[in-house]
């Protein structure tokens, strides 16, 4: 059975939505089966649409990270667009004065420090602030919804790669999320299955570095990297599939293929990315290669790479701040600083954590 998203089920079924005027928090991911932009398809439905609100990105996706695009007007539409990175409590409240109604419609990619889903939750608290109804249009985890890896965000450690106390792999769709963040509505998907991996239609990159599957797949842990003096391949055709320093040597593949983590294989390689970290630089690295995407641990894997760089290279290795926020608690930088290993940080984690879930289970 094909997926059938919250945004196509609403573009059917516009009743679904309610009534009033709606604002849409979406950008270029938020399309039906035919690639036609979600507002288009809820105007041409006759949904009483007023004003549509980006993220981090931008509506259009082409702003690079830790940006966005100024506001305007949408020319799918003619619809105003509204910016809300990096606004909080009044400042994102005063953009939603004229519309009764929020509707969110992003694609995900089951990673805590992917921000979309904490443009939601801001989104979300502004609703209940001001007393809006807030509906997500749900869509597929593309890492499935089976697996769930990392610790919980820790008391102190909140930011906007994370508010709220969620795994690393969280292991569930936006809806899901929402529900559990807040007082939230949700048009549910149909065919959508736990053991499912994509988007159920064509991959749409969600942002500038997340260029295909195979980048979300190796997303929640290769992001740490983001924390560290490594380039974690921004700049080059395979970011986070890649990472790499001036610093390595033949010594840094032969260990880490020593661990035979499953569902991934090593090649060793070069690169010089054209912006980023070691910017116009040929540097040695490693590219991940997923093999097997049910039993790939990212996030293992992730911390094996920094265990071995730890123990080969502890005089270059160096650990940024930005580690903690990532991680979502200092105990990662603390135990590679001592030389512990950090695997005995990975909980034991199920989706338990989240109650109720609104797909059913498989596998």
């Amino acid at each position: 059975m094909a997926v059938r998203t919250g945004a196509e089920r609403l573009a059917g079924e516009p009743g679904l939505a309610g009534t009033g005027r709606l604002g849409l928090i979406t950008n270029f991911t938020g399309v039906l089966p035919d690639l036609r932009p979600t507002a288009v398809a809820l105007l041409g439905a006759g949904l009483r649409l007023t004003a549509l609100f980006g993220p981090e990105h931008g509506l259009r996706g082409t702003a690079q990270a830790g940006a966005s695009e100024a506001a305007g007007i949408d020319a799918d539409t003619g619809l105003p667009v509204l910016d809300t990175y990096e606004r909080q409590g009044a400042a994102l409240d005063e953009l939603f004065g004229d519309v009764d109604v929020l509707l969110f419609d992003i694609q995900d990619v089951g990673t805590r420090f992917y921000t979309y889903i904490w443009t939601m939750y801001d989104c979300l608290q502004a609703a209940e602030r001001l007393g809006k109804r807030f509906v997500v249009l749900d869509r597929p985890n593309p890492l499935g919804g089976l697996r769930v890896e990392g610790p919980l965000l820790q008391p102190g450690f909140e930011s906007f790669v994370g508010r709220a106390p969620i795994p690393l792999r969280h292991g569930l769709t936006v809806g899901e999320l929402a529900l559990r963040l807040g007082a939230a509505e949700v048009v549910t998907m149909e065919g959508w299955t736990r053991d499912s991996f994509g988007t159920g239609g064509v991959w749409v990159p969600p942002s500038p570095n997340m260029p295909t599957l195979d980048t979300a797949l190796v997303y929640p842990g290769t992001g740490l990297f983001e924390g560290t003096n490594l380039s974690e391949g921004r700049g080059t055709t395979r970011p986070f599939e890649t990472i790499g320093a001036p610093f390595l040597d033949d010594r840094f593949v032969p260990a880490l293929r020593d661990f035979e983590l499953p569902g991934v294989v090593f090649r060793r390689t070069w690169f010089e990315p054209v912006f980023g970290k070691y910017a116009g630089e040929a540097v040695p690295g490693v590219q991940l290669h997923v093999v097997d995407r049910t039993t790939y641990e990212p996030v293992r894997t992730a911390l094996e790479l920094l265990h071995v760089l730890r123990q080969l290279y502890p005089d270059d290795l160096r650990l940024l701040p930005s580690l903690d926020r990532l991680w979502g608690s200092d105990s990662l930088r603390k135990a590679l600083e001592a030389g512990d290993d950090p695997l005995t940080l990975l909980p034991v984690a199920t989706l338990d954590w989240a109650g109720p879930l609104l797909y059913e289970r498989t596998g």
